[in-house]
């Protein structure tokens, strides 16, 4: 039944895109599905996976969409990456910095345009009462959520025309736990907004701010 937990909060994520944005940077893209939706609103996509499997079969499906801007899908970890600095108006990263050293994130940083912005939909470690009474919430949610999809995908018309399954990216257990990621954005991403989500999410927004019109 796949309803994709990281799916579910691509538009939460468009809503942060720079208006006068021309150049994204998506790090973990899995299946490619986001980098699609930031190429379908006219942004140049450098789309990275550490997973050859992934990256091969996200490449091939956004061939055959015709998309109005270019996705270039690259194999590469992002720890050992060159990242020019000043080059990125969008970052974002699904579900996989928790892949990487925290430290990451700064070179992140060093890489955004000077109103650029920095997304992180992120997984972290529960250690928290409030932490295990959210989680606990979402349990029936998500099964509600997964049984509409399933009874969705019954449909005659829609199996019919269903897109082939696309290979998932490997996952891993965060490691770091949501007061942790709060502390060290409060140095290293100062006026990051930090919000827990429901399905064992959190959202950090970064906005640059070495521009004129930051906020």
């Amino acid at each position: 039944m796949p309803f994709n937990h990281n799916d579910h909060y691509h538009d939460l994520l468009l809503r942060e895109l720079p208006a006068a944005g021309r150049r994204a940077l998506d790090i973990g893209c899995g299946n490619g599905k986001f980098a699609q939706k930031l190429a379908l609103r006219g942004m140049a996509v450098d789309a990275v996976d550490a997973d050859g499997d992934v990256i091969a079969a996200a490449r091939e499906e956004a061939g055959a969409l015709g998309l109005p801007a270019e996705i270039r899908f690259e194999q590469a970890d992002i720890t050992r990456m060159t990242l020019p600095p000043n080059t990125y108006d969008y970052i974002s990263c699904l579900a996989s910095i928790h892949h990487v050293p925290l430290e990451t994130v700064e070179r992140l940083r060093e890489a955004l345009t000077a109103d650029g912005v920095l997304v992180i939909l992120g997984c972290y470690r529960e250690t928290t009462l409030p932490d295990h009474v959210v989680s606990a919430l979402a349990v029936p949610v998500n099964a509600a959520y997964r049984l509409a999809v399933f009874a969705w995908e019954q449909r005659p018309a829609v199996r019919r025309n269903a897109p082939r399954r696309l290979p998932e990216a490997p996952v891993a257990a965060p490691r770091v736990s949501l007061a942790q990621i709060r502390e060290y954005a409060s140095t290293r991403l100062p006026r990051s907004d930090i919000r827990r989500l429901l399905f064992w999410r959190y959202l950090l927004v970064f906005r640059n701010g070495r521009g004129a019109g930051a906020r």
